[in-house]
């Protein structure tokens, strides 16, 4: 056994193809995750036995098929070897049986070197009508093209064939997916997807086409997938969204975000109309208080008046009958109330308040809920917003991001601010087949992830630029941040015009850690 490896590791190894790069559409993309699965028979160091199928991965090592692909290797290991062709690439794999369900007609291969894009399942609702498409590697195609067995386990793309779901069924007691989407021998094992890319079932069957009849293909649903990767034990991507276009995500986002800023719009302007009334019924009460006292005033200076006029009187008396003693007590007394009341009259109040104080006051005063609270850093907790984002195979856990001031996100990363006022970085992993860009504004409270699924050559050409960066972590260089900013936008110019994914998180600044 352990020769029949190395002669197929060294029948793979051996192949050199270049691949030209692909537009960055879901289809593409889920087709960088497809691979031929191979099985090579051999007695007495002769091969007597050659066999291929389609899969899928599901992890970076670990491939989906049918059952009765790698059926010979389960019945004779020691004789039969598998064999990973991923669709892209210099290289092929070999592979190793790791679960094996003849009743749902699944298997589980493990690459022992080597990796490749993996696929997400996706896990919602799948109306008949749908548009379908199924992925794989068709006898009748290789028939038309291979000139030798080498070409069999040469990385190539997987051949597409577009359908549509028709119902379901059951067979055998298992449930399978009836769809029109054009398959043959070689198809086995290999994904049928929506239009996001996202597995919708393993095909696994053709109905005979007698008489002129029209074909349809079987493919195992996503509920018996599931139970199979439980019963192995197998982790795997799931999406429970529906499938949007870019264009469509992109237009519910901005109806979303008009219609948010339209109810804080007329928010603002309920607050404002409140406060407004506040400070109107402030001002009348105001100047029914000024009123007020301008009356008591005036009241009070009357009566005074009235009896400093008295007393003057009295003391005009008190002197003609020679009482000069109480004439002048009496005349003085009348004379200071007469004056007290005149000095009372001539200071009254006005009939209207003095409000520029209060009308300061309600100027220099925000609007309850207007204020934009200082938050260009700050610990955040972002949390996914799906009917504003593009979902296709990502995670959508919330994301923590703790943003300094200078733009060093989580204390590793660095992030540079753009001419709009958002922090960004665009990631270039050295495993993923995959460029994110992400992007925070504080102001807003919005984190967004933009993520770009390519082709190999193009990801060669990322990884060269991303190389040259000298930054390692977070830094306060002028210059270097300069020069980074430059490298960044020399990556952007080479991925495609849109992303495959777009996710939107909302984010709530919490106490710092």
């Amino acid at each position: 056994m352990t020769r029949l490896i190395a002669l197929l590791a060294l029948v793979l190894a051996s192949l050199s193809v270049a691949m030209p790069a692909r537009a960055a559409d879901d289809i593409s993309a889920v087709s960088r995750s497809v691979v031929r699965v191979v099985t090579v028979a051999m007695v007495d160091g002769e091969v007597v036995g050659f066999g291929h199928g389609s899969g899928i991965a599901i992890t970076p090592t670990r491939i989906l098929t049918n059952a009765h692909v790698v059926e010979s290797a389960a019945k004779y290991p020691q004789n039969v070897a598998l064999g990973i062709v991923p669709s892209e690439g210099q290289k092929s794999y070999a592979g190793k049986l790791i679960a094996i369900d003849t009743t749902r007609d699944l298997a589980l291969v493990e690459m022992t070197e080597g990796r490749v894009p993996a696929a997400a399942i996706y896990t919602g609702p799948l109306e008949s009508g749908a548009d379908v498409v199924a992925l794989g590697y068709p006898g009748n195609v290789d028939l038309a093209t291979a000139r030798s067995a080498a070409d069999y386990i040469t990385p190539r793309t997987p051949v597409r064939s577009e359908g549509n779901m028709s119902n379901r069924q059951s067979v055998d007691g298992v449930a399978m997916l009836v769809h029109t989407a054009k398959i043959s021998r070689g198809n086995s094992g290999g994904p049928l997807v929506d239009q996001c890319g996202r597995i919708v079932g393993i095909n696994t069957a053709i109905t005979r086409a007698d008489d002129g009849d029209s074909p349809f293909a079987f493919a195992i649903s996503v509920p018996e997938v599931g139970r199979f990767l439980s019963d192995s034990r197998q982790e795997y991507r799931s999406v429970g969204t529906s499938c949007l276009t870019m264009a469509e995500a992109a237009a519910r986002d901005r109806a979303l975000t008009d219609a948010e800023a339209r109810a804080e719009a007329a928010a603002t302007a309920q607050k404002e109309a409140k406060a407004e009334l506040e400070r109107e019924l402030k001002l009348q009460r105001a100047n029914d208080a000024a009123l007020s006292a301008r009356e008591n005033r005036i009241a009070i200076a009357g009566v005074l008046f009235v009896l400093g006029a008295l007393g003057a009187g009295a003391g005009l008396l008190f002197y003609n009958q020679q009482k000069l003693r109480n004439a002048k007590i009496a005349g003085g007394g009348g004379g200071a109330l007469i004056l007290i009341a005149a000095i009372l009259f001539l200071t009254r109040p006005d009939a209207h308040a003095d409000l520029s104080d209060l009308a300061d006051e309600a100027d220099e005063s925000p609007a309850a809920g207007t204020e934009t609270p200082e938050v260009a850093a700050g610990d955040f907790l972002c949390t996914i917003e799906p009917e504003r984002s593009r979902i296709t195979v990502s995670s959508t856990d919330d994301v923590p991001v703790d943003l300094a001031k200078g733009g060093c996100v989580n204390d590793r990363t660095q992030y540079t601010r753009g001419a709009d006022g958002r922090w960004q970085r665009i990631l270039v992993p050295n495993e993923e087949a995959t460029v994110t860009i992400a992007s925070i504004d504080p102001e807003a409270r919005e984190y967004r992830v933009e993520r770009y699924l390519l082709d190999a050559e193009t990801m060669a050409k990322a990884r060269e630029i991303r190389a040259a960066s000298d930054i390692k972590g977070c830094t306060a260089d002028a210059q270097a941040l300069a020069a980074f900013t430059t490298q960044q936008d020399a990556v952007k110019a080479v991925l495609p015009p849109t992303p495959n994914e777009r996710l939107v998180y909302r984010c709530q600044q919490v106490a710092r850690r």
